[in-house]
């Protein structure tokens, strides 16, 4: 996939409309230091951006596989140009994630909105919960998440709490 080249596009659009979005999954952990294989681009955005967002996507050539009011996936016709994942938040969530938004240096050096440490962190946890399957990875992730200095710990804890999984994060602090 040509990050550097779809991230543009999407960015271009989204900003252009001012809307608030953000990168997330693989690339913003590559964005924050933690360099790690991913297959697609993930991003985060408001509830209300989503007609939009889905337009844009199609418009680029992507085809969407799944809907639903908190995500969708696209998928690109011509395989070799990849995958966007799309993250639908609101409320206090959306309130909350897009006000801590940091800027990094992402592919091709171009700057990228990336939530918080703790913002991440939580969709981490979603993650895990919602498929199990997914929890070696996603701990790893956490884990580099907790070692950052700027990551709220007690937030990352009340996410793990709220969703039973306190245990996996004890784990994870007692190997930091």
């Amino acid at each position: 996939m040509d990050f550097a080249a779809v991230l543009s596009a999407i960015a271009s659009d989204l900003d252009r409309h001012e809307l608030r979005w953000a990168v997330v999954g693989g690339i913003a952990l590559a964005g924050l230091g933690m360099p790690r294989t991913t297959i697609d681009l993930d991003i985060v955005t408001d509830a209300g951006a989503q007609e939009h967002v889905v337009a844009l996507l199609d418009s680029l050539g992507f085809d969407t596989v799944h809907r639903s009011a908190g995500y969708s996936n696209h998928l690109h016709r011509q395989p070799a140009v990849g995958r966007v994942d799309v993250v639908y938040v609101r409320g206090d969530t959306a309130e909350e994630l897009f006000a801590a938004v940091q800027h990094v240096a992402g592919p091709g050096g171009l700057e990228m909105p990336v939530p918080a440490a703790e913002h991440l962190a939580a969709m981490k946890v979603l993650a895990m919960k919602n498929d199990p399957r997914r929890e070696l990875q996603e701990l790893a992730d956490i884990r580099f998440l907790l070692s950052r200095p700027d990551v709220d710990r007690e937030r990352v804890r009340e996410y793990f709490r709220r969703h039973g999984l306190l245990r996996q994060l004890e784990d994870v602090e007692r190997n930091l």
